[in-house]
């Protein structure tokens, strides 16, 4: 269920089940009761969930219609998705801009998604703002204007999403598979629509299906956060109890299962250094009582790092540098997708093992420890959808629209732990065969990679006969900071709301404890800490963590290395000792570095793939003099290819006697939590072994041009120096400067986007070391607007230079940072991480909600001398990539 919910690059955030059909009489309104959720039928059928949950100061509100892609006609493919741009562009109460205006204003987030069997409206507002929240996903649902020059300016923003995606391998290969799978069908075409169908969408088109389609039967409201439930009914009522149904909602039907008649292999070669495979096979929709078994059986074979084929071809093997396997369940069909990405030279091995596998497949393979291991992390990624008040309102709405409320919750959690074997080998026969299998690949350039001998490979090995079987208020306690051996720290936060611990520890360090000519030195470092102790190797420890639902992971940044954990309290006992281990007797066994520096060689190629990895990547290269913040921070293939199993021990013996700050965040024992941390900092920290950490110092070069052939859009980024972290009062007024310019109702968007059309995304982001940071303006283009863009960009900035911010510019950008706070710690893993990193750079815990604070009296005169000060188009640092 949890796959079902947030699987293949977020395209199922929920589905839309049909009401009936029949317009629903005047009655009475129905309220039941489910668990702890209030559930509500108006009278013209739209149904309303209410769920009150207090522990974060926020309300998220969702209004989901039954009306996606799949809904659509072949000839105007990408009409609803078109939609959910023009809502943001005008309704009959507000002008274009003022819905993102008015909610960003309050300090909430919004935005809309469209998927094959749905769109949704969502907001996540402060909760003393919720009627506001109702009121704008009402009017952006039904009262949408379509303005002819507003949608003629915003069609070409989808054609440059468009595009974008095109440049992206993960995009354009599902879209591969998803007209192989799915021809004939209306989940044939990409969700985005083609470029000729965009291009012919006109206002009275989409009144037209919105007339069609948005009638209140088949639409859900969930409001989940510090509500009260009775007035958010009661609101609901008044805004949505009068919308009136137009027609008849015919149910949908399943699709029958399409017939691959494979195997069907399809290769498209462009500007890629890796190859992409995607393999699927057609399985039945969302509602099909098999879709516990399936996930089941894909989360053994390849779901995660313990599994089958994970074990078989990227850590024994090595042929791949990565693969997984995840059902996708739709409304009326799903399919099974294997995914990898690999060397073109790999190719041939791999996929005739991977057909040997196939072929010879019996879920005897799978111990009963395994088995268990599968279902415990099922389970458990289903728990921890309810850590956020989005990933609740996406789950609660799961359940009540597709199955029986959230009664459907223990239904497929009975039916998981009654999946066997035999069941999972009866799945396997019925729809992992090779005559149903289509498989895209994305090759470099004459790769030798040929269609009918993968094919001709296929048939030989894999015959088609059938084989032989075989919630509460948040009780949060009072934080407090523990002084430990040797100069370190452990700072306690409290937080019992789930049965859950986060920790993190945090050495000052990092990159610049690395030498130049061994740029990647830190991040494999990172990399292979976790991959093997003096008592337990590689696979024996990622099945332990699959064992307990835990997950431990290193990182390196440019001035900081971290370690980090995240488990169900009540492994404690067994995650800690593991967690000591790692940190005190890491075993850098040679073959785990000899993969880790296989990997990364193969993210940086990955990485150099797009654009946006190949930009960003580069920046800081291009705009600093000095390590560490000069280095590429994965290092290259030729830096990273040289480093030693030697050469990790080395960096991690100095890294280790920095001391720490250790953060712990959830429901834990204070004492065993410091018990643990006293023994760390007793063996490792040397309170003389201080960093210091460097300046900034700017490169003089001011412009930088990299290509990405064959790629469709051209991306810009301006750059300009502005002070760091330790000068509080200017971060305030950078924070809310960058607040201003980005969003969707930002100075950015309104001109760039909104007003020319320049591109889908336009945007303003802050980073900041203690000492120094940089401000940038990004914009993904077409490449002849490339001028008009940096001409935009100094417009913009001109406009902050001349003039004061106006008030009510000044008013949303300190709401969205209020906004942002909150929206952005609701994990205990986000919240451990802030106070252990602030520490460790020698700031407060608080120093971020401080700088909320000062944001609040920041004035339009010192956003106005800010921009004068630091923000000079003549001075800026340009990196541009072009296709």
């Amino acid at each position: 269920m949890a796959k079902r919910l947030f699987a293949l690059a977020g395209l199922l955030l929920m589905f839309i089940a049909t009401n009936s059909g029949a317009t629903p009489k005047a009655e009475a309104a129905q309220q039941t009761q489910q668990a702890d959720s209030h559930v509500v039928k108006l009278e013209n059928g739209l149904t309303v969930l209410v769920k009150q949950d207090k522990r974060f100061p926020l309300v998220n509100i969702r209004l989901y219609v039954h009306a996606g892609s799949a809904y659509e006609d072949p000839g105007q493919a990408g009409i609803s998705h078109q939609l959910e741009h023009m809502v943001f562009k005008g309704t009959d109460k507000r002008a274009p801009g003022q819905t993102a205006l008015d909610i960003e204003s309050v300090g909430g987030s919004l935005n809309a998604a469209t998927s094959f069997d749905y769109t949704v409206y969502y907001v996540e507002v402060p909760d003393d703002q919720w009627q506001l929240g109702m009121d704008v996903v009402s009017d952006m649902a039904f009262n949408a204007k379509i303005d002819p020059d507003e949608l003629a300016s915003e069609r070409k923003v989808v054609l440059a999403e468009l595009e974008r995606g095109e440049d992206t391998p993960s995009s354009r290969l599902f879209k591969t598979i998803q007209g192989m799978i799915w021809k004939g069908t209306s989940y044939e075409w990409p969700i985005i629509g083609y470029r000729d169908t965009v291009k012919s969408l006109t206002s009275k088109k989409i009144h037209d299906y919105i007339n069609t389609f948005y009638q209140p039967q088949s639409m859900l409201l969930t409001i989940v956060g510090n509500v009260d439930v009775d007035k958010a009914i009661a609101e609901a009522k008044r805004l949505l109890g009068p919308k009136r149904n137009t027609r008849d909602i015919i149910p949908t039907k399943p699709f029958a299962l399409p017939q691959v008649h494979g195997p069907a292999v399809k290769v498209v070669e462009g500007k890629w250094n890796k190859v992409y495979l995607g393999a699927a096979f057609p399985i039945p929709d969302l509602k099909a009582a098999q879709n516990a078994g399936l996930e089941m059986l894909a989360q053994l074979l390849c779901g995660d790092e313990t599994s089958y084929l994970y074990r078989k071809f990227k850590y024994e093997k090595r042929l791949v540098d990565n693969i997984g396997m995840s059902p996708m369940s739709l409304e009326r069909s799903g399919f099974m997708y294997i995914h990898a990405t690999l060397d073109a030279d790999k190719v041939q091995e791999f996929w005739k093992e991977l057909m040997q596998e196939m072929a010879a497949f019996t879920p005897s393979v799978f111990s009963d420890r395994e088995i268990e291991r599968a279902r415990l992390n099922l389970e458990d990624s289903l728990f921890l959808s309810k850590e956020t008040l989005s990933g609740l309102a996406a789950k609660l709405g799961f359940f009540q629209l597709f199955e029986d409320g959230e009664q459907s919750e223990q239904n497929y959690l009975f039916a998981l732990n009654h999946v066997d074997r035999k069941e999972m080998g009866q799945l396997f026969s019925r729809y992992i065969r090779p005559d149903q299998l289509a498989t895209a690949i994305l090759a470099p350039e004459n790769s030798g990679i040929k269609e009918d001998k993968l094919s001709g490979q296929t048939k030989a090995i894999w015959k088609t006969e059938k084989r032989a079987e075989q919630e509460s208020d948040t009780d949060t306690g009072i934080s407090k900071t523990v002084s430990l051996p040797n100069g370190s720290k452990l700072i306690l936060m409290p937080d019992t709301t789930l049965p859950y611990t986060a920790l993190s520890m945090y050495w000052a360090g990092g990159e610049g404890d690395v030498p130049a000519s061994k740029q990647g030195l830190a991040a494999l470092s990172a990399s292979v800490l976790t991959r093997g102790t003096a008592s337990m190797n590689a696979t024996e420890i990622e099945d332990f963590l699959s064992d307990h639902a835990a997950s431990i992971g290193a990182s390196a940044g440019r001035t900081t290395f971290a370690l980090e954990a995240k488990y169900p309290s009540r492994f404690s006992g067994k995650v800690l000792p593991l967690l000591k281990e790692m940190a005190l007797s890491p075993s850098w066994d040679k073959e785990e570095v000899d993969r880790a520096r296989q990997d990364q060689i193969a993210s940086i190629k990955r990485r150099e793939d797009q654009p946006l990895g190949l930009m960003f990547r580069h920046l800081f290269p291009f705009l600093f003099a000095d390590a560490p913040y000069s280095y590429l921070s994965d290092g290259t293939p030729a830096s990273v290819a040289a480093i030693t199993a030697a050469d990790a021990r080395k960096f991690w013996e100095k890294q280790r006697t920095r001391p720490f700050t250790m953060a712990v965040v959830g429901d834990f024992d204070a004492k065993n939590i410091e018990d643990f941390a006293k023994a760390v900092a007793t063996a490792h920290s040397d309170p003389s072994n201080n960093y210091a950490f460097p300046k900034l110092r700017w490169n003089t070069a001011r412009e930088k041009d990299m290509s990405l052939p064959e790629r469709n859009q051209a991306h810009i980024v301006m750059s300009f120096p502005v002070p760091g972290k330790s000068d509080l009062e200017t971060s305030a007024q950078l924070a809310v400067l960058k607040a201003a310019l980005a969003g969707q109702s930002g100075l950015l968007f309104r001109d760039m986007r909104d007003k020319q059309g320049l591109g889908y995304t336009v945007t303003s982001f802050l980073w900041q070391a203690r000492e120094g940071g940089l401000m940038a303006l990004y914009i993904g283009t077409s490449p002849d607007k490339v001028d008009q863009a940096l001409k935009g960009f100094k417009t913009v900035l001109k406009e902050l230079e001349l003039d004061p911010l106006p008030q009510k510019e000044l008013d949303r950008a300190k709401s969205i940072l209020k906004g942002e706070y909150y929206q952005e710690h609701q994990s205990l893993l986000s919240r451990s991480r802030e106070a252990a990193l602030l520490t460790t750079l020698g700031f407060d815990t608080d120093h971020e909600r401080m700088l909320i604070e000062k944001a609040q009296s920041v004035t339009p005169q010192q956003i106005q001398k800010l921009a004068r000060t630091y923000l000079n188009a003549d001075k800026a640092y340009l990196m541009k990539v072009l296709p």
